[in-house]
């Protein structure tokens, strides 16, 4: 029987297993791409319970050291600074023939449309509480990394009334639905809200998340300029172990101070 390395019984056992394996992948015991030893080996190395060598691999793939493989096991990925690998383009451009371009995306499947009273951040940053929208989903996918992610367009009807050609087609690509806004008339603006929280059992199943892991949770609105009025409400919710987003930023002017006389 291999020899086993004891730790000091203690009540978060499992997170002096995680930050030992932690300190071990950091100096290189185990290299980027390397299986982490498995739950039965854990249990011999370190002298626990099955329930905590489980509960240390969670930890790690929060730390985002690994990552979990069905079939496979846990994988090391590469530390000292490394960003997550799937990178998420949050940029929008207009181009000179007045159209709108972003980034291209993968879809797993057909978007699905419904109906729905909004509730919760889309109701609050569209001023829209109770009222009813249509929401549209898609279900994105980075073939690159197998990275999956959720996209909802949020549409209120107060929204789709003034510009009908979005009830119409309401599953149309989203840089369609911007231009749609601008030939009704619209000037537009777009303001991204970033949060992050763990997920919920539906979102875990539906993002092929093994574990709590926090997702990425971003609001794009998007407005009428001129009277700043919301108009419509895209979320995108993507695993923060795997996925970075990234902006590209326009510095605005700051408005000029009075000077009292």
């Amino acid at each position: 029987m291999a020899a086993r390395e004891h730790i000091e019984r203690a009540p978060a056992m499992y997170m002096q297993v995680a930050q030992r394996m932690a300190d071990d992948i950091r100096r290189g015991r185990y290299q980027p791409g390397e299986l982490l030893p498995s739950e039965t080996q854990m249990v011999e190395m370190y002298g626990v319970g099955k329930h905590t060598a489980r509960s240390a691999v969670a930890e790690l793939r929060r730390m985002g050291l690994v990552e979990s493989q069905q079939g496979k096991g846990s994988i090391v990925l590469a530390v000292g600074g490394a960003l997550p690998a799937t990178r998420v383009e949050r940029s929008i451009q207009r181009t000179t023939k007045g159209s709108w371009h972003l980034p291209e995306t993968t879809q797993t499947e057909a978007p699905a449309v419904s109906r729905s009273a909004l509730d919760g951040p889309p109701a609050a940053l569209l001023d829209q509480q109770d009222q009813d929208a249509i929401n549209v989903d898609r279900m994105l996918y980075d073939p690159a990394t197998g990275a999956r992610m959720a996209h909802r367009v949020l549409i209120p009807l107060a929204t789709a009334a003034d510009v009908p050609t979005l009830a119409e087609q309401p599953n149309a690509e989203v840089a369609d639905l911007y231009r749609q806004l601008a030939d009704a008339g619209l000037s537009l603006s777009f303001t991204e809200h970033v949060t992050a929280r763990t997920p919920y059992p539906d979102e875990r199943t539906a993002l092929g998340l093994s574990d709590a892991s926090p997702l990425l949770i971003t609001y794009r609105v998007t407005a009428d300029a001129d009277q700043d009025r919301p108009l419509l409400c895209e979320e995108l919710k993507a695993p923060a172990a795997t996925c970075q987003l990234t902006f590209s930023l326009t510095p605005t002017k700051t408005a000029a101070k009075r000077t009292s006389r």
